[in-house]
């Protein structure tokens, strides 16, 4: 399947969708990206943006069915595209929705970033890491 995210103001994804690669795929068997936009818009007789999207590709790696990393040629757009993330022309991604204020994007993979690492002390079953913006750090809870 080829996935193709429409594109909405300021880039907002609203809607992906599926369609047969066979469609994308040119005479001489090599996929263009524009086939499958031309397609969707004659389909749904619109002029609509539409992006083409990697549902295997995270934080910039493509990834196997069985999540072991794939051949990184196959590596698309940074991440797969879903309802309210941003593509971003000047890096060719998608991004995800900011987390927190403080958290800082990482251009390499479209992915937000705390600005301390979580730690990585192991707590008691009953307790988990959660962070906390009013202190710009990660806290530990209990679990109810």
């Amino acid at each position: 399947m080829a996935y193709f995210a429409k594109l909405g103001t300021g880039n907002i994804v609203e809607k992906v969708i599926s369609i047969n690669n066979s469609v994308i795929t040119d005479s001489n068997g090599i996929e263009q990206e524009q086939l499958g936009v031309d397609f969707i818009n004659k389909l749904y007789n619109t002029r609509d943006v539409w992006k083409q999207t990697s549902f295997n590709t995270r934080g910039g790696k493509y990834y196997n069915l069985d999540n072991t990393l794939g051949d990184q040629s196959k590596s698309f757009r940074k991440n797969f595209a879903g309802i309210g993330m941003r593509y971003h022309d000047n890096i060719d991604g998608f991004i995800g929705i900011q987390p927190y204020n403080s958290w800082i994007l990482n251009e390499d993979t479209c992915l937000w970033n705390p600005p301390v690492a979580m730690p990585t002390t192991t707590l008691e079953d009953n307790q988990y890491y959660s962070w906390n913006e009013s202190i710009v750090n990660w806290e530990v809870k209990d679990r109810i």
